[in-house]
């Protein structure tokens, strides 16, 4: 009997590509304040690439703004400087003890923009899960080549791979439609 190896990586594989692009969706700018809009950003503070949720507690105290309050009131600075030269195009307010980042309102037209870039983001994610459907139906076509699983086996196991992607692909798909969502609600 062909063991089942080979859908329990696939799962992995697709998981780990799921999870990466929750927090490519979860980095972009909506008009809405989110904490995870932080996360591609990193702070050089003591000597390393730091970040900021990992120096700094961040509240969403309204829905267009987000406060940083460092732990160490010290490396506030940095901080603002790592919000400066993020691709996040937000200018922060400092005070001395909270950084607070005010979204301004998207347009309609960056809305829409901001819509086509995460179409690209979805078809982009399809064909890496496309990818690793590929990568196992090869495998599993090695295997049965070498005699260790039968045509009838290999049969089977590329049907269930094929529904495992399906169900990967759909997830995008939900991901995507939720996002665009979010996006246009004004």
């Amino acid at each position: 009997m062909i063991d089942l190896d080979y859908k329990s990586k696939l799962e992995d594989k697709m998981s780990k590509t799921i999870s990466k692009l929750k927090e490519e969706l979860t980095s972009l700018k909506t008009g809405r304040a989110n904490a995870g809009m932080l996360d591609i950003i990193k702070v050089e503070v003591y000597n390393s690439q730091v970040p900021i949720s990992q120096l700094a507690n961040i509240v969403i105290p309204e829905a267009k703004t987000i406060e940083i309050k460092p732990w160490d009131v010290s490396i506030i600075g940095d901080i603002e400087r790592a919000i400066l030269k993020s691709p996040l195009g937000i200018t922060p307010n400092n005070d001395g003890k909270i950084i607070r980042l005010i979204l301004p309102a998207m347009t309609e037209e960056s809305r829409k923009n901001l819509v086509k870039y995460i179409n690209k983001i979805e078809e982009q994610y399809k064909v890496i899960i496309r990818n690793e459907r590929r990568d196992i139906n090869e495998e599993l076509k090695k295997r049965e080549k070498d005699k260790t699983i039968t045509q009838d086996q290999l049969f089977d196991a590329e049907k269930d791979v094929q529904v495992i992607t399906d169900n990967y692909i759909k997830k995008i798909e939900i991901m995507i439609k939720n996002k665009e969502e979010e996006i246009m609600t004004v």
